[in-house]
């Protein structure tokens, strides 16, 4: 059976959609859950990698779940098979230039438009297949500034609601200023791990077997497979200071804001008081900083399953 035919089996439809929705590979050394699939999303940019969690019995409905700086749709592993536990059929993508995911060359292909038409791009494709017309989208940190582009663009009629997961209303100037300087010297081919962890890079290069942790060794492929053009493109948007709070509002979209009780990539009180200026449900997640969906996906997933249970 092709990887067409697998997924429009699978999904109970056929034609251009699902043959644009393939079975995929693993990234990494991090094992993926029993339940989750690795899937190729064929898009306008080329082909964004996925994973998904069908739910467990009936589904109650979709969501599409858009990850940071830096991050993939690893960081949504723990999270995704708990989501499914409770009913919902859960996709995440690695954004273009993350990871295994398409890279265009040159920055001027990773502007906020940009990223935003693929999510809507992704969120188009995964209704046609799965017969569900709006789904549940969230982003976290830089994602969440993404998603929030894509929620404007496409309102109700693409999205159920919306999850900003440890991001804030808007950027500003000079934000990972020392990521950009460091990338932009250290040329073409530099990687932020690398930069990071000269000495662990180093000593890791040459020697079999690997002495680094199955994390790192992932955290370290996704950074060298990482594009540099993306994460500066990614550098401009998270200085950006302007702020699409009203224009968000105007959508009239259910919003969820939440962060973990450490997070200190945003101000904590600019999330609350954009929650606010939305009317948005507002939650701190217990035991976690800027990772919730890793460092407590138990909560998380009762937190947005709970939301999405009242806007569905």
């Amino acid at each position: 059976m092709s990887g067409a035919d697998h997924v429009s089996a699978v999904n109970g439809v056929s034609g251009e959609a699902a043959a644009r929705v393939r079975p995929g590979r693993r990234f990494g050394a991090l094992p993926v859950p029993a339940g989750v699939e690795n899937l190729e999303l064929e898009l306008p940019v080329g082909v964004l990698t996925a994973l998904r969690a069908p739910a467990r019995g009936a589904a109650h409905g979709t969501a599409l779940l858009v990850p940071g700086f830096t991050g993939s749709k690893e960081d949504f592993l723990p999270l995704l098979p708990r989501l499914a536990e409770r009913g919902w059929d859960a996709w995440a993508f690695s954004q273009r230039g993350q990871a295994d995911s398409a890279a265009p060359a040159g920055e001027r292909h990773y502007t906020l438009d940009d990223f935003a038409g693929d999510v809507l791009h992704a969120a188009a494709l995964v209704a046609e297949v799965t017969g569900r017309t709006r789904t549940h989208l969230l982003g976290h940190s830089f994602g969440g500034t993404v998603a929030r582009a894509a929620a404007i663009r496409g309102g109700r009629e693409t999205f159920a609601d919306l999850t900003m997961l440890c991001s804030g209303p808007h950027g500003w100037p000079g934000r990972k200023a020392d990521e950009e300087a460091r990338l932009r010297a250290a040329g073409p081919h530099a990687d932020l791990w690398t930069l990071d962890h000269p000495e662990q890079a180093a000593a890791a290069a040459p020697q079999d077997p690997d002495p680094l942790s199955a994390t790192d060794r992932f955290l370290r492929e996704r950074s060298l497979r990482t594009s540099r053009d993306g994460l500066l493109g990614a550098i401009a948007v998270l200085a950006d200071p302007a702020d699409s709070t009203p224009l968000l509002a105007a959508t009239a979209l259910p919003v969820l804001v939440a962060h973990g009780e450490r997070d200190n990539a945003w101000p904590q009180e600019w999330q609350r008081v954009m929650a606010e200026r939305l009317g948005a449900r507002y939650e701190v997640i217990p035991g976690a900083a800027h990772l919730p969906n890793e460092e407590n996906p138990v909560a998380t997933a009762h937190l947005l399953s709970d939301f999405w249970s009242h806007t569905r």
